[in-house]
């Protein structure tokens, strides 16, 4: 067997198609926490507990760091923390479907610069129409706050995608998340530690900690593993998948009834995902990680 093997085994999308999975179900599980310690406190446990599991699994690459490096890997731990406290902070005042809508902001952009042609623009332009029919954000009041957290969420995913790929192209396997996910619990703790004082008790810890597997530890793993072999423009057009996954799983767990625009929607996004990861897998020479020292690539 050779070691390309398991490459052609697996292809990088359904890596990124698990992630976001989890990712919705780590949101929709979360509410009962936030409820209890907030958003900005959820955040900091989940990312605390992931960080913990992280270290316990991969050393982080001390020794291998050169300047350029440490600033990626410090970016994406800020990208990351940004990323989770404002989101749990937008559902917790908008629906998860619209706030996951506006996220997407932030890969569709990533997708839109980073096209190779105008054709290209096609896929990130049909995934925003699906987004938008899908979740519908004429009904029902604006919540101006709940918006502006997804916003800054969207900026975060964004930031999120460009350097997950740079860093997994200087790292093997995870063991740059054992320097992020840190990075991101301490970022978050500046809102997240004063929301959970005097809320921690044992079975709040118990929830964090089983959280934290659910998300940042299996989807953030995948996502690097996929942005190793995926171009940026090709990721960030697949993640138009998740606000469709958010209405899937209210149909299959929570009985909520898609109407037909919905499912068009869903429909759309569908076609999107699937015409820009064609296509977009990266050169396999050029996904590998560069020895150390070495400059970290980013190929789109």
């Amino acid at each position: 067997m050779t070691a390309t093997a398991p490459r052609a085994a697996v292809p990088p999308w359904t890596l990124a198609v698990a992630a976001m999975i989890f990712v919705q179900l780590g949101a929709a599980l979360s509410v009962g926490l936030i409820d209890d310690v907030g958003a900005g406190g959820t955040a900091w446990l989940r990312l605390s507990f992931g960080a913990l599991i992280f270290l316990a699994i991969a050393r982080p690459p001390l020794r291998a760091l050169s300047r350029s490096d440490l600033t990626a890997l410090i970016g994406l731990g800020v990208a990351t923390g940004l990323l989770t406290t404002a989101f749990l902070a937008a559902i917790e005042r908008i629906p998860l479907g619209t706030a996951v809508a506006i996220e997407f902001l932030g890969p569709l952009t990533v997708a839109a610069v980073r096209a190779r042609s105008r054709a290209a623009l096609a896929w990130p332009l049909l995934a925003l129409i699906g987004v938008v029919v899908l979740t519908e954000p004429w009904q029902g009041s604006t919540d101006l706050l709940g918006i502006l957290f997804a916003l800054l969420a969207a900026g975060g995913w964004g930031g999120y995608i460009l350097l997950t790929q740079r860093v997994g192209d200087r790292f093997t396997g995870i063991e740059a998340l054992s320097f992020t996910i840190p990075v991101a619990a301490v970022a978050a703790a500046l809102i997240g530690i004063p929301q959970a004082a005097g809320h921690l008790t044992l079975p709040v810890l118990a929830t964090a900690a089983g959280l934290a597997v659910l998300l940042p530890v299996l989807p953030f793993a995948l996502e690097m593993l996929a942005l190793r072999r995926m171009t940026a423009t090709a990721f960030g057009t697949l993640m138009a998948l998740e606000p469709a996954f958010g209405v899937l799983l209210g149909l299959l767990v929570l009985a909520q009834q898609p109407s037909a625009l919905q499912l068009a929607g869903i429909l759309l996004v569908v076609l999107a995902g699937a015409g820009a990861q064609r296509g977009g897998r990266r050169d396999a020479r050029l996904a590998e990680p560069v020895p150390a020292g070495g400059p970290p690539q980013l190929v789109d």
